[in-house]
């Protein structure tokens, strides 16, 4: 049985595999068809969570606004918006960004340092330390902390950092990528992936379950194969 959310990770990319330029902008690049199917994503899960990065980038998250994708979470009893975590070792956010006047329920995951500022303050409704001797965010821990409050779907929705260290805890149950018409370059330009990377024979394989193309972008749903032992070359 497994004791944490099923996870699947959401993101649009470039078709060099960036997501968003060098100077690391709010990527702007998908199509309304990319936006719809971000919010269907959204709207099929119990929460929402991503980095302290990609939330400066853009000051605000995505609601649920279709009237049709509401109707379906009412019908299901659940309420209209998900939970919106925000996962940062330091927390270090303004709040005075557009997100905190959200219409939202939110969250953040973060270490006793990064809890600090934000414990006698009302802009989140739950604060979750969860922290490894070292001082780091204990993923799985947290992950199955979700589960045991009724959290069974999650979509993470960026960045790449976070992208990394949920691989690394192996939390990740499926990717929805869109390959966007666009090239943007840059060898510091962030990818879905970051972190330290993965040697090819160590890398995590995926099996691709469907492919969609809307227009000029292609929609890529590929599930994680869960990690197995197998002989290495010397």
């Amino acid at each position: 049985m497994q004791h944490r959310p099923h996870t699947t990770v959401v993101l649009a990319m470039s078709a060099d595999g960036k997501i968003a330029d060098y100077r690391r902008s709010p990527a702007r690049f998908g199509s309304g068809a990319d936006k719809a199917h971000l919010e269907k994503q959204i709207a099929a899960s119990d929460a929402v969570i991503f980095g302290a990065g990609t939330l400066r980038a853009y000051g605000t998250t995505l609601t649920v606004t279709d009237p049709t994708l509401l109707q379906q979470r009412q019908q299901e009893n659940r309420p209209p918006q998900p939970v919106h975590i925000v996962i940062s070792h330091s927390a270090n956010l303004n709040p005075e960004i557009k997100f905190f006047r959200q219409p939202v329920r939110r969250w953040l995951l973060t270490t006793s340092l990064g809890a600090h500022f934000w414990q006698e303050r009302a802009e989140f409704e739950q604060i979750l330390i969860f922290e490894t001797p070292d001082g780091e965010i204990d993923t799985l821990s947290a992950w199955q902390y979700l589960a045991k409050v009724q959290i069974s779907r999650v979509a993470v929705l960026g960045g790449g950092q976070l992208v990394a260290t949920l691989l690394a805890a192996n939390v990740i149950d499926e990717f929805w990528l869109t390959v966007c018409p666009v090239l943007l370059g840059g060898a510091t330009a962030p990818t879905p992936v970051e972190g330290q990377g993965f040697l090819y024979y160590f890398a995590p394989q995926l099996h691709l379950l469907e492919v969609q193309q809307i227009e000029q972008e292609i929609f890529l749903h590929y599930q994680l194969l869960r990690p197995t032992t197998m002989d290495y070359p010397n």
